[in-house]
């Protein structure tokens, strides 16, 4: 129950990280303008429903009328074709991806049955469902030709896809997360995608999923299904809340493992679905034995201590209001370094430690090791298995991994040259980092794939995926849930925090006080903690950030 609301949880922010703004209609002239990149507002749902074309209607109101009609994909988009011509309206491909327009656009006329649509563009989703924000502020341009049919004008060539404002693709389109495995396994990692609602959207789900990760991913994930393993029937059907999945013949190579895994895989893939609660794996209409995980089952969104990690007078530990509790172990040790950050393990024997003379790895035994001097270092961050990793602020191509004994492996980075790291963070999973770059007063918020040989040691960084970033100058982030990250930047001295999906749009999250100065995460939106100049830790509450009653010198990140 408790991953089902947590499921529900993700859907619903889902639905709010979007950018709000503009209409349905287009304008007929005027300037190509931008609407708000960052909104909290949720409209209700709603069911489009476009008319077709009005009888003697000018091109620029077919074309108007045509854009609309993109938000109604009833019937294949049948309405939306009745404004082609003829020979070309089985031609075009609604499908092919989706253009998110905040604000308003203008048309142009190119030629006498011929003209030109330019708009800005606030993010794209392509076939595959994946959500890629805008990164420029030149418009976009699109071309259309008309032919008259029986009097009637009517487009004859059009770009495929269809192009929508903020608040009908937040009608018309959802996210789901398609989880894959860590190498070893332990934990599922959610890869984001967005589908048309009330269409087929756990058949959409499920081939998403035996499609494999999206690019950015590979290599850093895993899926238990074999390879070529695909859906043996067009359609998952759903019966008293179970999905039954028919898969062709590659499956039966699986190990029994291998099926309880499968299922799981799915099952996970399909919580956004309030109709799913149980998967029947079949093969060829066969019933597929599938063992139970038991103890090997994996974790998504691993939980930790909703209360503060802190460092407070000489002490490492969970506060409250009333009380610290020290980290046994690990506490005097780390306060003994007079760090500038700490990252702790999972299990709390384990920290990585920022300090004036590099990063440090500091283990429950009271041992300290200084793996890392160099000059300028960010704060560095832990994954599972132990290896600290570290990067200079202003070379974000030299990435090195400490090994949890103090050996250093060089990482081969994509992170762009030139901008400044702010913050490099490791999810919980240990699959993937966020990085909070400075590009020249800018922020920028990347997540990249951590790539690892056979024996898991750290090779690479993949290619960055870029995610939409919050206005004003960077100060620090983290990761929310294993889906959302969290970032804390400076704009007209006020500091502004912002939530932002990988492999969606972004939220204001308030604003947490003018001096606020570092950001962690727990499990879940609600347990961000935020240090504010003063030394009060911040939480959210409702719309505003309030005090725990909790005051501190430096705010701790447990992975």
């Amino acid at each position: 129950m408790a991953e089902r609301r947590r499921a529900r949880a993700v859907a619903a922010l889902a639905a709010v990280l979007l950018v709000l703004t503009g209409c349905a209609s287009i304008p007929d002239r005027g300037p190509v303008e931008r609407g708000d990149d960052v909104s909290s507002e949720v409209p209700s749902e709603v069911v489009y429903t476009p008319s077709g074309p009005v009888a003697d209607s000018s091109q620029e109101k077919i074309l108007r009328d045509f854009l609309a009609a993109g938000t109604g994909p009833q019937d294949n988009y049948a309405v939306a074709r009745q404004f082609l011509a003829g020979g070309f309206a089985d031609d075009w491909d609604p499908r092919a991806s989706v253009t998110v327009r905040p604000g308003d656009g203008a048309t142009t006329r190119v030629g006498e049955a011929d003209l030109e649509y330019a708009f800005l563009t606030s993010a794209t989703v392509d076939q595959g469902g994946h959500y890629v924000p805008s990164t420029s502020d030149v418009p976009t341009t699109l071309a259309y030709s008309f032919v008259r049919e029986d009097g009637q004008w009517r487009i004859s060539e059009a770009p495929d896809g269809t192009v929508l404002s903020p608040a009908t693709f937040q009608s018309v389109f959802r996210a789901h997360a398609v989880y894959f495995y860590d190498p070893t396994f332990t934990y599922l990692v959610p890869d984001e995608r967005w589908f048309l609602a009330r269409s087929s959207t756990s058949t959409r789900i499920a081939s998403a999923l035996l499609a494999g990760p999206s690019a950015w991913l590979q290599g850093a994930v895993v899926s238990a299904f074999p390879d070529g393993t695909q859906l043996s029937l067009t359609a998952i059907t759903v019966v008293d809340g179970t999905a039954r999945v028919d898969l062709t013949s590659d499956a039966l190579s699986a190990t029994d493992d291998a099926r309880a895994r499968m299922q799981a895989q799915l099952l996970a893939s399909f919580s956004t679905l309030s109709t799913v609660t149980a998967v029947e794996l079949s093969v060829e209409s066969a019933p597929l034995d599938v063992p139970d995980l038991g103890r090997a089952a994996p974790l998504r969104d691993p939980a930790v201590d909703a209360r503060p990690l802190v460092l407070a007078q000489g002490e490492l530990g969970f506060a409250s209001r009333s009380a610290l509790a020290p980290l046994d172990g690990l506490s005097a040790t780390v306060a003994a370094l007079s760090p500038t950050s700490v990252e702790v393990s999972a299990d709390l024997t384990r920290a990585a430690v920022g300090t004036a003379g590099g990063s440090a790895l500091v283990t429950a035994d009271g041992r300290s090791l200084l793996v890392d001097p160099r000059p300028g270092l960010v704060a560095p961050s832990l994954d599972g298995a132990g290896w600290l990793w570290s990067v200079p602020a202003d070379d974000a191509r030299s990435v090195t991994a400490w090994s949890p004994d103090g050996r250093p492996q060089v990482v081969a980075s994509t992170l762009p040259v030139g901008d400044r790291v702010v913050s490099f963070r490791v999810s919980r999973d240990g699959t993937r980092a966020l990085v909070l770059l400075d590009d020249d007063g800018a922020s920028r918020l990347l997540v990249v794939a951590l790539l690892r040989d056979s024996r898991q040691v750290p090779t690479a960084l993949g290619p960055p995926l870029e995610l939409a970033a919050p206005t004003g100058s960077p100060v620090d982030a983290t990761w929310a849930d294993q889906l959302t990250v969290a970032t804390l930047t400076t704009a007209d001295d006020t500091t502004r925090a912002t939530l932002s999906e990988v492999g969606g749009a972004a939220v204001t999250a308030g604003r947490p006080g003018d001096d606020a100065s570092a950001i962690a995460g727990g499990t879940g939106l609600a347990r961000l903690q935020v240090l504010s100049g003063d030394g009060a830790v911040l939480e959210p509450r409702g719309s505003t950030w309030q005090g725990t009653g909790v005051t501190a010198d430096l705010l701790a990140t447990q992975r």
